[in-house]
């Protein structure tokens, strides 16, 4: 006897739903399981019956095209509360909540935003390997939950600073990867229009990308003076590395930021290593979160977005309500090494990263959540990396055929509003005019 796939009994289900003027689910279950057992039995009959003059084949392919679009949206669970793990307080009587909300939207979107950063560092990673990306690059899997989570805790309208591992921020900032891909093969078309490269990227509201360790730290606190001084109850997240944790001047700034009280996140992504020193060769205190002694701190799960979430939304309401700085230590970890030239393995073993990667990474996570509360079908999660894979796989493509920069834009953009000049070149007879 030939055996062939049947209908899900989800479109039998819907069917019914329609039919009887959408009923509520918890009326109408046990009605539905029967109603649906007979129809699978009938259903069963007829293709045995009608088996031997229908290709086998095309039973099977029209059956699972029935199988993959079975489930509509009212069948999954619109929203569902998490147990996120406890942060550690410095100066602060209470917390972020236990407990983190999120909706089917919001989980869809991080998974989707999330999948996009990483597949956009793995094609970086690939095309400098093909030495299409060259000069720095540095990657950012691994840690997708810090900038997705920072985003959902904060508004378009706040602003962000952070240091040279920066794909993952122009993303959620409002980049697109087109954007992005093209400005590290140094095109036209980049965000920066071929002139950043992988370092210096920049959309509204976000200042970078900036190569020098810690630099973006007190720039961040400017902006965040302005936000004081305007009075628009924005504020600014100042983000650095564990490696910039030991700079003076982010010392100076924690200084300066809380005799002003301004409005202003410092952010440590303590991903463990700065370049290729752990944190425990570098830091005589690796308690990031006490290092602005006088401001309060908040240690975090840098790997669970929700985590994240919860603490960059409490830290924005201590900011907004007048009461100075605060500082963020998020616990995180990056798979990639400190930028391509740099293999990753030889300060760290492939054992490590491969235990990270199984047992926190982010992206897993959220997936085995959403799975877990039926917030989402595992075939609806696999459309959202088939779309993901096919945006990164036409960015790639604009990067490596769209035009480079023509010299005669080599100094343009050098200011905002100003009427052109002329800058000598590297002969005296070569001049270049600067348009904005």
């Amino acid at each position: 006897m030939q055996l062939y796939w049947m209908p899900s009994p989800f479109n039998l289900i819907e069917e019914d739903r329609q039919q009887k003027g959408g009923e509520k689910r918890s009326e109408t279950a046990g009605r539905w399981q029967q109603d649906s057992m007979q129809k699978m039995l009938t259903i069963i009959a007829n293709v045995l019956r009608g088996g031997a003059s229908r290709n086998g084949a095309q039973v099977v392919s029209e059956a699972a095209s029935m199988v993959a679009s079975s489930r509509s949206y009212a069948d999954f669970t619109p929203e569902a509360t998490f147990d996120i793990k406890k942060v550690d307080l410095h100066r602060l009587e209470e917390g972020p909540p236990l407990t983190a909300t999120l909706t089917r939207e919001e989980g869809l979107k991080y998974y989707r935003t999330m999948q996009t950063i990483r597949r956009m560092e793995l094609k970086a990673d690939q095309l400098y390997k093909q030495k299409i990306i060259r000069g720095f690059c540095h990657l950012y899997d691994g840690q997708e939950a810090c900038a997705v989570g920072i985003e959902g805790g904060i508004t378009l309208s706040d602003h962000l600073i952070t240091a040279y591992r920066a794909h993952g921020y122009t993303l959620t900032r409002g980049g697109t990867v087109r954007e992005i891909m093209a400005e590290l093969t140094g095109r036209r078309g980049g965000i920066a229009k071929g002139k950043g490269g992988s370092m210096h990227m920049y959309t509204k509201n976000f200042y970078g990308g900036n190569g020098i360790v810690g630099a973006q730290v007190p720039l961040g606190a400017g902006v965040a003076l302005a936000c004081k001084y305007l009075g628009n109850d924005q504020l600014c997240v100042s983000l650095y590395g564990d490696g910039a944790a030991n700079q003076g001047q982010i010392f100076e700034t924690y200084n300066m930021s809380s005799l002003w009280k301004l409005p202003i996140i410092f952010i440590c992504e303590n991903n463990q290593y700065g370049m290729g020193t752990s944190v425990e060769r570098s830091s005589a205190s690796t308690e990031y979160y006490k290092r602005g002694d006088y401001i309060p701190g908040l240690r975090v799960d840098g790997m669970d977005v929700l985590c994240v979430r919860e603490a960059t939304k409490f830290a924005a309401d201590h900011c907004r309500s007048g009461k100075g700085p605060i500082l963020m230590e998020l616990q995180t970890y990056r798979y990639h090494g400190h930028s391509m030239s740099d293999p990753g393995v030889s300060y760290r073993t492939r054992e490590e990263i491969q235990e990270v990667r199984s047992k926190s990474d982010p992206i897993s996570m959220l997936k085995d959540r959403m799975l877990s509360n039926n917030m989402a079908s595992i075939d609806e999660l696999k459309e959202i990396d088939i779309a993901v894979r096919k945006e990164i796989e036409d960015a790639a493509q604009f990067a490596t055929t769209d035009p480079e920069p023509p010299l005669d834009d080599l100094c343009s953009h050098i200011f905002a509003n100003d009427q052109p000049f002329e800058v000598r070149g590297a002969t005296p007879w070569t001049k270049l005019t600067s348009t904005s």
